[in-house]
């Protein structure tokens, strides 16, 4: 069964930077797309980053610039590098996947497999 854990998260202040991990199994790690997503108290989950096999990106305009999101298939592990983090950026963030190849939309509503999360909290 397809496992996500998600690591990294903390508190820091505007400016900072924070990596987010999310090591997977239970399935085929390298053919799937894989993204991240956020979701801050009262608000919807919204999609942060996604990327498919062969390593095509799509983000958040909110997001675009200042973050960053990779795949070792070696480690079965997805990445994401935070930079230039703002108080906005304070949410849960959850690592997602699906069993197909390609990322189509950066929507919560074609990922089946999510993680706990881990919590992002930026100060100013």
């Amino acid at each position: 069964q397809v496992q996500l854990v998600e690591s990294g998260g903390g508190s820091v202040q505007a400016g900072g930077s924070l990596r987010l991990s999310c090591a997977a199994s239970g399935y085929t790690y390298s053919s799937s797309c894989m993204g991240w997503f956020r979701q801050a108290p009262g608000k919807e989950r919204e999609g942060v980053a996604s990327i498919d096999t062969h390593g095509r990106t799509n983000y958040a305009d909110s997001v675009k610039g200042r973050f960053a999101i990779s795949k070792d298939n070696a480690k079965n592990t997805l990445s994401l590098q935070m930079n230039s983090l703002k108080p906005e950026d304070t949410a849960m963030y959850y690592c997602a996947t699906r069993d197909y190849w390609d990322c189509p939309l950066l929507s919560r509503s074609i990922f089946p497999y999510w993680g706990q999360g881990t919590q992002v909290t930026v100060s100013s």
